[in-house]
This record gives structure tokens, C-alpha cells and sequence, in this order.
């Protein structure tokens, strides 16, 4: 069973995930209606929330009620890797009289109940401090530097990281040594830029693992991959300066651990709606592009490994093995999903989550939540289980007059479940399956009893493997190799038109341009001079057959260009002569 914790105006409460969808009797509900803030741990074996009350944890695994702390205002929680510390964020306020605030960010030792340390953090944003996995490093953001912290023990700063103004860090996943990610924004015409360390070396940029520097960035969304070697850079801008864009510009940038660095390019213009890392760590996929958008797997080197075509889609999602990836359209889309099975990039399923502001893959791999939650939507709120190849297992919609605030999976580490095989059957479903009625389009009356003309705003492009075919390997091939490739393309096209040419028998009389242009190569006169006079000739021959089509399609032809075609027929009669040896 895997549990699914939902939220809303009808209280707290879990579910029984795939296959029973019954309500959990592991935890009690709670049946307030001011729950704001939930959390589960890591591992997936507690589970915090607050009622408006207090805050309470709880052990899901044999219920019982570890701690309690009162904490009313609570808005945020989160638990730290290992289960050590939950940390708790209340909005900050000052007093009536204008003095600082109390401290509004808690660290609570789970094993005791104490309060470890209370800090004040004023923004909700990055309001959590950063743990690496192991918990031998905590790091926050304090005035525009980085504080670490090691082994919990808070009362003491181990480390800084100083720049000029750094705006946003993240660590590296994964074990020791821990890197970290720094993004400093740009000012007074100096670029934006992002640097990788490992902890501890912070000595300056000769220091950093990497570094990438870019214009255009108000805000950047920096991600890891799970393997710690490389991370990529969303950086955005709030305005689009050139207008073409209501979302601001976007660029993609690649750094990796060892040093490299590059801008990843996208072949459509326009919104980078999603990147998601592989869990294997060696592609990530794109969706990019004014709509239809378009979608492409990359590899480590930044190029081109399959694209998805072109469709209604702006998010992208790797299953937790990474053997599936869903392409969806939610937001101001229909919601339209694509599955994907990644290995031999065949297309699994194509439903459709109306409404959806919610999808979360299943830990185990095979099943997906996908939910209409307020305050997005108010109306029609609910969940729907999905298996991937398309089928609605489990449907629930609330009440009309109820909400549905927040759903999601019980987390379980990684290895808990098996990778299984691709299904491509459809699994078999107890719910009807509702095909959705094409949207008809308008059709003036005048046309209503004529035959319907199709007519596309755009084409959707297909999706082609944009792995090269020749050459082995990953290796992309060299502008030289192109060349060759297609000289050697082009010579084996001439020989099969020559065959079949000489196969056609001499019953066929042609006319003289298509003579040339169908001529044998290995016919030859025996005399080299000859054959190179002859070669030069058609090689003339064929400019002016160019230059006529030209003509003849309107174009304005220059002045040696015409006495090149009055030539034509000198230098037939020549060719003539040359090819009867006269």
C-alpha cells in the first residue's frame, strides 16, 4: 500500500493507495478546518502536521504520537534527512511598538522534543535550512551568505561563504563530499553568475569546481542531478525586452563538477515551461518553445539525444526508476499527458486530467496522482490514481461545497521498490473509462451541411531519435564527416539513376538536358584529356539548365548569365563531337 495524505476543507486524513482506496486507519483524522502546513519524512516513516492548535508528529508506521508542540501560527515544516530535526516557519511579525520580532523559525531535536535553536527569518521563500543527506552539513542563507553548520550543532558556525551578494544556494544530494551551488545576480553591467564548491573550499573563484556566467537573469532555479556530477540553470528575466514573450526570456545553462560549462541550445524560440533530471543522471529533458512546445532529451555533452516533436505540453516528469517520462499540458492547458517509455522511446498512453494543478508520480513507479486543488481551482476539486498505461483506478471528487487544498504520496527511499518491466496493455480498471468528446469547432451556418475542410493553425511536428546513426557512439558527427557522408549519399543516388538508365535500353529516346543529366560515369572515351573536356562541359551544361529553370520561375537573370545560355547550343554540338570522337 502507498498512502496518499489529503488535505482540505474536510479536514486530514489518509488514503490507501493502489489497490484497496480505502480510508487509512493508521492515522486518526483530524477533522479541523485550519490545517495549513503537512509534511512527511524522507524515508516516509513520520509525518508532521498543524491544526491550528499545535504541531503534532506522528510515527505512521505504528501510530502513535511522538510530540506535540505548541506552535499555532505554523505555516511551514519540514523534517531534515535522517529525522533528527523538524524545522517550523511562522510568518514574521514585529511588535506594536516597532522592535524586532521574536524569533519565527524553530529547529526541534525529535529525539528529545528541546527546541536545538530559534532564528529569525523574516521571508517565506528559502525559509528552510539545507541539510546534506548525511546531516553532517546544515547551511542557511543569512544577509547574502551562506552559514554552515556541522552535526546539527547549531550554536556554532563552522563555515562561510562569502561573495559579493549571493542570492540562492543549493546543495549537492547524495553522499560526502558535499558541493555546493551559488547563484550571485549581476549589477552595474556586470553579468550574473553561478559557481560550484566543495565544502569546505571557499577560497576564492580560483577555488570553485565551475563557473558560469550569464546575462539576463533576475532569478535562477538551479538543479542537481542525483549523482551530484553536474547542475543545470534555469535563468529567467521578468520582461522580455524584444516583446516577444509574455513570460519573460528564459536560457538553459550546463555545469558540471569537473569544470565544463555550456549553454544548452534549443532549436524553437520561446518559454522554457519545465527541465527534469533523468534519475540516471546522464540526460535530461527540455520543454521549450512558443506553443505547440516542444520537448528533447539531452545527454551529458548537451546535445540532442530524442525529440518529442511539438504539442500541447509545458511540464515534463521522470518516473522514479527513470524508465518512464510523462509530457504534460496542465495550467491553461487541457491536460493532455503523454507517457513515454524512455528505453525504447515508444509512446505508452495518451490520457487526459482535465483541470489538473497536481501530478505526483507514485514511489513505486507504476501509478500517478493527478488533483484539482483550490485555491487554483474552487470548483470540481477531487484526485484521480492512474495507472501509466492509462487507466483511471481510483476516482474521488469532494463535496460541492468542500475544497481539497493538497494530496500527496507517502515518500519511500529509494530501492524500497523494483524496477518492473514496461506494460503496454492498458491494466484493467473497475471505473468506466470516459473517452473525452472531441471539441467540434465552430462552423458558420452557411457551412453546416458541407463537407468538413481540416484546418490547422500549425502542424504538429513528429518526434524523430535524434541519436546519429552513423559514425558509432554518442559521438555526434564532425561538419567534415557530414560533408563526406553526403558526397558519398549523393554518388551512390547517381550510380542506382545510371543503372537503371543503361537497364532502360536504348528503346527510349530522351531529350538531350535529360541525357546529361542521367549520363553514365563509367562510360569513358579511353583519352583522360577527352573525358575531362567532357566532364567540364556537362558540368556548363548543367549551370545553364539552372539558369533556365530560374528564368522560367521569373527571376531576374544578370548579363553573363544570359550569354551563358546563348551558349547552349555551341556547347551541345562540342559535347556531341567530343562523345562520337570526331
Amino acid at each position: 500500500l502507498f498512502p496518499l495524505a489529503v488535505r482540505g476543507s474536510e479536514g486530514l486524513y489518509m488514503v490507501n493507495g493502489p489497490p484497496s482506496f480505502t480510508e487509512s486507519t493508521v492515522f486518526q483524522r483530524d477533522s479541523g478546518k485550519n490545517c495549513k502546513a503537512v509534511a512527511f519524512s524522507k524515508d516516509g516513516s513520520l509525518f508532521a502536521w498543524c491544526n491550528g492548535e499545535k504541531v503534532n508528529v506522528v510515527n505512521v508506521t505504528r501510530p502513535e504520537l511522538l510530540h506535540s508542540f505548541d506552535l499555532p501560527k505554523t505555516v511551514c515544516l519540514e523534517f531534515s534527512p535522517k529525522n533528527n530535526v523538524l524545522a517550523t516557519w511562522q510568518a514574521y511579525a514585529t511588535a506594536k511598538d516597532g522592535t524586532a520580532g521574536v524569533p519565527n523559525l524553530q529547529l526541534h531535536d525529535l529525539r528529545t522534543g528541546k527546541c536545538l535553536k530559534s532564528f529569525m527569518q523574516k521571508k517565506m521563500q528559502n525559509w528552510c535550512p539545507c541539510w546534506a543527506d548525511d546531516e553532517s552539513i546544515c547551511a542557511r542563507n543569512v544577509n547574502n551568505e551562506v552559514h554552515f553548520f556541522e552535526n546539527n550543532n547549531f550554536n556554532t558556525i563552522a563555515n562561510k561563504l562569502h561573495l559579493q551578494k549571493v542570492s540562492d544556494f543549493v546543495l549537492s544530494p547524495g553522499a560526502q563530499p558535499t558541493k555546493v551551488a551559488v547563484y550571485v545576480p549581476g549589477s552595474k553591467g556586470a553579468p550574473s553568475f553561478v559557481r560550484l564548491y566543495q565544502y569546505p573550499n571557499f577560497g576564492g573563484p580560483q577555488s570553485a569546481l565551475a563557473n558560469k556566467s550569464f546575462f539576463k537573469a533576475d532569478k535562477v532555479t538551479m538543479l542537481w542531478n542525483k549523482k551530484a556530477t553536474a547542475v543545470l540553470v534555469v535563468a529567467s528575466t521578468e520582461v522580455d525586452k524584444t516583446g516577444a514573450s509574455y513570460y519573460g526570456e528564459q536560457t538553459l545553462h550546463y555545469l558540471a563538477a569537473n569544470g565544463e560549462s555550456a549553454v544548452v541550445q534549443l532549436p524553437k524560440n520561446g518559454p522554457i515551461y519545465d527541465v527534469a533530471w533523468s534519475p540516471n543522471s546522464v540526460e535530461f529533458c527540455a520543454v521549450y518553445g512558443f506553443m505547440p512546445a516542444k520537448a528533447t532529451v539531452f545527454n551529458l555533452k548537451c546535445d540532442p539525444v530524442f525529440d518529442f516533436g511539438t504539442g500541447p505540453r509545458n511540464a515534463a516528469y521522470y518516473s522514479p526508476h527513470g524508465h518512464i517520462l510523462v509530457l504534460a499540458g496542465f495550467g491553461n492547458l487541457r491536460g493532455q499527458m503523454e507517457v513515454w517509455d524512455v528505453k525504447n522511446y515508444k509512446l505508452l498512453s495518451k490520457p487526459l486530467a482535465s483541470d489538473s494543478t497536481y501530478f505526483a508520480w507514485c514511489p513505486d513507479g507504476e501509478h500517478i496522482v493527478t488533483a484539482t486543488c483550490a485555491p487554483r481551482l474552487r470548483v470540481s476539486n477531487g484526485y484521480k490514481i492512474w495507472h501509466y498505461t492509462g487507466s483511471v483506478l481510483h476516482s474521488y471528487e469532494v463535496p460541492s461545497d468542500e475544497e481539497m487544498w493538497q494530496v500527496f504520496w507517502q515518500p519511500f527511499l529509494d530501492g524500497v521498490f523494483p524496477e518492473k518491466a514496461v506494460k503496454y496493455q492498458a491494466v484493467p480498471s473497475e471505473l468506466p473509462s470516459v473517452e473525452p468528446r472531441p471539441a467540434q469547432a465552430y462552423r458558420p451556418p452557411a457551412l453546416r451541411n458541407k463537407p468538413v475542410t481540416s484546418s490547422k493553425l500549425h502542424e504538429d511536428e513528429p518526434p524523430q531519435n535524434m541519436k546519429p546513426q552513423l559514425g558509432g557512439g554518442d559521438k555526434p558527427l564532425s561538419k567534415t564527416a557530414l560533408k563526406n557522408q553526403r558526397k558519398h549519399e549523393a554518388k551512390k543516388a547517381a550510380k542506382q539513376e545510371a543503372k537503371a538508365d543503361t537497364n532502360q535500353g536504348p528503346a527510349q529516346v530522351k531529350t538531350p538536358q535529360n541525357a546529361l543529366q542521367n549520363a553514365v560515369p563509367a562510360m569513358t572515351t579511353g583519352d583522360p584529356e577527352v573525358d575531362k573536356k567532357i566532364k567540364n562541359l556537362k558540368k556548363k551544361l548543367k549551370a545553364i539548365e539552372q539558369l533556365k529553370e530560374q528564368a522560367a520561375a521569373g527571376k531576374q537573370l544578370e548579363k553573363n548569365q544570359v550569354e551563358k545560355i546563348q551558349k547552349e547550343a555551341a556547347l551541345l554540338k562540342e559535347l556531341e563531337d567530343l562523345e562520337l570522337g570526331v
